[in-house]
This record gives structure tokens, sequence and C-alpha cells, in this order.
């Protein structure tokens, strides 16, 4: 049996991307799915083409409206009556120096990348808790690791969640509570497309690495593996690439990654 039968995960940014992908592999092995997005059309074209559609149901949730994320929360525990994974995974990239942002983008940001993560997870704790059992999948980005030209707001938002989560998870295990932390290269998703630049604005450019990059459905088979063996943080994408080179130079010689990093050309 699948470790996922019946298993009732709720995805966060499930319109498209990565969520998507995630979808379509969980309905697969056997799980109900919650899934969440602003845009309520794609969720309803997920679940239609999921071959399962009875098995998930959606959930039209704006990470930046922090005054929603109660009731969502409730009606999400009210899907199917429990939920026993959340897999953050809603979000937004940035492309902009940090000379020319303006702190309202910086906030935007940080306010869907980080603040709506911690404060889902705030509202699910209870619940894991009575449960005594529960797992937070939070879908990071190498960015959490590493700091480049172009990616400020982006950076700092992902960099934080690696902190919140590496405490959390320091406090929950006793209550059989668990955390996974993914650190996604580069995916071939539309997260450079919508990406926030100096003013706001979406970018509407498809970079050529992310173009480029690993597909959404082998990431979700990726992510999905490292979530059933109870990996702390795990990396995923290329198994061989810049992005994971740039984590270990970051890691272990930390002057040599600076200094390729500030040679980085933006995309």
């Amino acid at each position: 049996m699948s470790f996922y039968e019946n298993k009732v995960v709720w995805i966060t940014g499930a319109s498209s991307g990565i969520g998507e992908a995630l979808t379509r592999e969980l309905v697969q092995r056997g799980a109900r799915v919650i899934i969440s997005s602003r845009r309520e059309e794609e969720l309803k074209r997920v679940q239609q083409s999921s071959g399962q559609p009875e098995k998930l149901r959606t959930l039209v949730l704006d990470l930046e409206k922090a005054e929603t994320l109660e009731l969502a929360a409730s009606n999400a525990l009210a899907a199917f009556g429990q939920i026993d994974i959340m897999i953050h995974n809603g979000g937004i990239s940035q492309r902009s120096k940090v000379i020319d942002t303006l702190p309202e983008v910086q906030r935007k940001v940080m306010e869907v990348d980080y603040f709506s993560y911690i404060e889902l997870t705030r509202l699910l704790l209870p619940h894991f808790q009575q449960r005594k059992t529960g797992h937070f999948v939070v879908i990071s980005s190498v960015m959490g690791k590493i700091g480049t030209p172009m990616r400020s707001a982006y950076a700092a938002a992902k960099h934080a969640l690696h902190g919140f989560f590496d405490c959390l998870r320091a406090e929950v295990w006793g209550f059989n509570c668990k955390v996974t932390i993914i650190t996604p290269g580069y995916i071939r998703t539309n997260v450079s497309r919508n990406a926030v630049t100096a003013t706001g604005e979406k970018l509407n450019n498809l970079g050529k690495n992310i173009g480029n990059g690993y597909p959404p459905d082998k990431t979700a088979s990726q992510i999905l593996r490292a979530v059933e063996k109870g990996k702390y943080e795990k990396y995923v994408g290329k198994p061989f690439s810049q992005e994971r080179m740039a984590i270990l130079l970051m890691r272990f010689v930390p002057s040599i990654a600076i200094g390729i990093f500030k040679k980085a050309m933006p995309e």
C-alpha cells in the first residue's frame, strides 16, 4: 500500500507548476487532496484533469490576505475532517535591485512567501497536536541557502522559512509532528513570469535557466519520496546542477561561493 493512501494533503499554490504536479502524483498514490490558489478556474481545471476529481476539494485562497487565512484553515479541515500533510507551496518571486525595490514590494513578497506560511502553520498546529501526527512540507528554494543579485526580497523570505521551520521542528517532535524543507533548483514553471519587479509589476519573462529547468512531474516525485522518508531538508531538481553546487560551495567554502555570486548575471 502506498504511504499516501487515504492521507489528506493540503497544497497551496496548486493551480500550476510544482503544486499541480504534486496534486496529480498524490491522487495517483491514493491521497485525498485539498488544492488552493487564487485562481478558481485553474483549480477546477486541475481537479477535473486529475483523473479522480472526487478525491479533490478546491479552496480559493489568496496568501496575501492575512485576514482570510483563519477561515481558510477551518474550511480546509472541514473538507475531509482532517489534514495529515500541509504542503506550503504558494508564493511569488522577485527580480529587482535593492536600491530600486519599493518597500511595499519587499513587504508583499514577505507576506506571501513567509507570513502566510507561518500563520497557516500556527492555525493547523492544534489539530496536529490533538491527533499526535502531522507533517509540514515547506517548498523553499536554493535561494533560501544562497544570495545572488536581483533576489533580495525572495531570498530573504526563503532564508526566513528555514529559520522558522528549523525552530518549529525542534518544538513539535514530541507529538510526532514532522517538518521537511524542500530546496528546489531551477524547475520548469512560471515562477519567473510571475515574479514582481521593483514597482510590483509582473516580470512576464521566462528566464533561460527556468525554461531549461527540471520537469515539475519529476520534481514532485522527488519531493514525495523525501516526505515519505521523513527528510529534514532536501534539494530537488537536476541531480548534477549549478544550483546544487552553489549550496555545497556556500556551506563548505563560502568565500568562493560569494565571489561567484558577485559575478552572477541576473536573469
